[in-house]
């Protein structure tokens, strides 16, 4: 190896400290974060606001209990961001104890019980997420329609204070289903794609620019999308795991809905519908739970890829990106195991490289 390329990936590998990775992580959610509290209002702020402050404390609870200094952990920004990955993912107008509930369960018991930072199995956000749906299915599928607060098409301040911590039952006019949920409801009934389409009054293109129901932070495909690209910008990710995952979501669906175009959806709904783009760039992309090899993270994002689309297509929720991911993060072991990485200085088969004499 060039001695030089060697000690530029030493340097960029030194640059990538955990607080610079979680800070642009943060700078690449901003956007979708910002717009679905502009069109799901103050229930998704008061969420917001409770989900990640409750990662933080059970962050600091954890590590005061096990004798760990408290600090240094929460100013690295990855109880931060575990709770706002989870809240991107949540109903928007979830009751404040599904925020809090779901925090203890992505830090404590998908973090901490591994040992913190860097040692747990699946991702903590994930194992929530999943968690929740099984135990909270009311809860955890009741989508608020998209109204911007400057429009007033949303709850008030007060209104909104009693949805989020109160109580008060979500009146029926504000509801309604996500592209996905209305699609699987639409074919058990017997409706063909075009006519499932119909009745949920959203396509892709309202799914892309983000004016359609969904959880908090994934309505936008657009902007999930940006953020995607600023972390691939800065080389906070590589594109073996989002190019594989969707390309294998958009191959399936492709070819499917190809042989049965009245039975199966196509590629466009599926890549701008639902989690797959967040997953595809936040979740899938995690450094603990996901290969380190360049081989084993294609495999990786092509088997969540494949996942999420025989969940959709065929399993009983309209959603499988939660599911998906943790499957395949029991399988990160296997991957790295039989395709590891090349050793900076070695060769594919662990012996030294024979590196220049340095000049006089």
């Amino acid at each position: 190896m060039n001695l030089n390329i060697l000690t530029r990936r030493l340097q960029t590998m030194k640059a990538n400290t955990v607080n610079s990775i979680m800070l642009h992580v943060l700078i690449a959610l901003t956007p979708a974060t910002v717009f679905g509290v502009f069109i799901f209002g103050w229930p998704a702020l008061f969420l917001f606001v409770v989900t990640v402050g409750s990662a933080a404390l059970f962050e600091a609870i954890c590590l005061k209990l096990s004798g760990k200094p408290v600090s240094p952990a929460l100013k690295d920004g990855s109880a931060l961001v575990t709770g706002w990955l989870l809240v991107m993912s949540l109903p928007p107008w979830a009751p404040w104890w599904i925020g809090v509930l779901g925090s203890a369960l992505a830090i404590v018991v998908g973090k901490q019980v591994f040992g913190g930072l860097g040692q747990n199995i699946f991702n903590p956000a994930m194992v929530a997420r999943v968690a929740l749906l099984v135990s909270f299915p009311l809860e955890m599928t009741t989508w608020p329609k998209p109204g911007a607060i400057v429009f007033m098409s949303n709850p008030g301040f007060l209104e909104s204070l009693g949805i989020s911590f109160s109580g008060v039952a979500i009146p029926d006019a504000y509801t309604s289903a996500t592209l996905l949920g209305a699609i699987k409801t639409g074919f058990t009934l017997g409706y063909t794609v075009k006519e499932a389409l119909e009745n949920s009054n959203i396509g892709w293109a309202g799914a892309l620019f983000g004016w359609s129901t969904g959880s908090l932070g994934e309505t936008s495909a657009l902007l999930i999308g940006l953020g995607g690209a600023w972390l691939l910008i800065k080389r906070v990710i590589t594109w073996h795991v989002p190019l594989s995952l969707l390309a294998s979501v958009a191959l399936l669906s492709t070819i499917f809905s190809s042989l049965d175009a009245e039975h199966y959806v196509g590629p466009l709904i599926h890549l701008t519908s639902g989690a797959l783009l967040l997953v595809a760039f936040f979740i899938a992309t995690d450094y603990v739970t996901s290969p380190s090899s360049p081989t084993g993270q294609i495999i990786f994002g092509a088997g969540c890829g494949a996942l999420i689309y025989a969940i959709r297509t065929w399993g009983a929720f309209p959603e499988g990106a939660g599911f998906a991911v943790l499957l395949m993060n029991s399988l990160t072991p296997l991957l790295d195991h039989y395709f590891r990485p090349r050793i900076y200085g070695r060769d594919h088969r662990g012996r030294p490289l024979e590196l220049p004499e340095k000049a006089e």
